[in-house]
């Protein structure tokens, strides 16, 4: 899957690699309603061809009309939509909210096109890094990146943002909690992976644009399935299915692995994966069962929201009792 900030980094390289300057925006925050989140990216050129997006809109035909006027000329530059009574209606943001956005200009020389082509192969990577922009010196640097927090932290001059492969879902199994599963990660931008042996499981999972793989879940992640920024969930009920892939999902970088049942089978299956997959105790704590976030859920969307909002929850390093 070809997620939009892939999309946007590989037309900056297209355009970059031409021998056009490009001017690559990034959302530092949003104060109130706004359509996307810190982090969302905008790549645009002089003729006012663009890829992703800031608000769903407005923003953009203002941005780009400013740039075709000669504004953003500085390397650096942080604009705030949103605020101020002379906003004019068409770029102000619903419901009073506030857009920051840092806007990048980017000539066409080799450090420029290095930053860009590190970017491009950490998005297709395996792991996360953070850049380090100084709005002061102008100074940027990638460092190392805990794979969980914030897409973009501020202190003072210094922006830090995260960047890395796009969020992946692995499924283990198909069940009726497995296809709202789908279906919520999915609307979140998450690549999702269904994997069930079963062939008449496999027949009743109508959710489009999710990748079904008839195959054992366990050798799925076994074959190298998961990287940093993946979840594994199990959703049968099956020992067979859910515990495989419990022992093969610890054994990888995955950010969130979980398996659902009731805290009494749960504490069984950790005793079983303890006895027959020789997991320690390092390794069950790992585990998140019974999964999800204790919303007193009862059918499966609502299973399904409370094991979606604990995966997003522990991918934005948030503590339960935070919430």
């Amino acid at each position: 899957m070809q997620y939009l900030d892939l999309q946007v980094l590989e037309a900056a390289l297209e355009w970059a690699n031409a021998g056009e300057t490009i001017w690559l925006c990034s959302v530092l925050a949003t104060f109130g309603s706004s359509p996307r989140e810190p982090g969302s990216m905008l790549v645009a050129r002089a003729d006012g061809s663009h890829v992703g997006s800031l608000s769903g809109g407005c923003i953009e035909e203002d941005f780009l009309g400013k740039i075709a006027e000669g504004h953003f000329g500085d390397a650096l530059s942080v604009v705030r939509y949103g605020e101020g009574a002379d906003e004019s209606p068409q770029v102000a943001l619903p419901c009073g909210g506030i857009l920051d956005v840092l806007v990048e200009c980017l000539t066409p020389d080799t450090a420029n096109l290095t930053h860009l082509e590190v970017l491009h192969a950490t998005l297709l990577g395996q792991r996360s890094l953070v850049r380090r922009i100084d709005l002061e010196s102008g100074r940027k640097r990638f460092v190392e990146a805990d794979e969980n927090g914030p897409r973009v932290e501020r202190d003072g001059p210094i922006v830090q943002l995260r960047v890395g492969p796009a969020l992946r879902l692995i499924i283990a199994g198909i069940s009726p909690v497995s296809q709202f599963c789908a279906e919520f990660a999915r609307a979140l931008g998450f690549e999702v992976i269904v994997c069930d042996p079963r062939d008449e499981a496999r027949r009743d999972f109508p959710v489009d644009g999710v990748e079904v793989q008839s195959v054992l879940p366990s050798l799925f992640i076994a074959s190298g399935g998961c990287h940093a920024a993946t979840a594994v969930v199990a959703l049968t009920h099956d020992p067979r299915i859910d515990d495989l892939a419990m022992i093969e999902a610890v054994r990888t970088p995955a950010f969130y692995i979980g398996v659902m049942g009731s805290k009494r089978t749960s504490a069984k299956r950790a005793e079983r994966l303890k006895r027959s997959g020789g997991l320690d105790d390092d390794a069950i704590a790992r585990l998140h069962m019974p999964i999800g976030l204790d919303l007193d859920s009862k059918t499966p969307a609502e299973i399904a929201l409370a094991v979606v909002a604990d995966i997003l929850r522990v991918r934005r390093g948030k503590a339960r009792h935070e919430l």
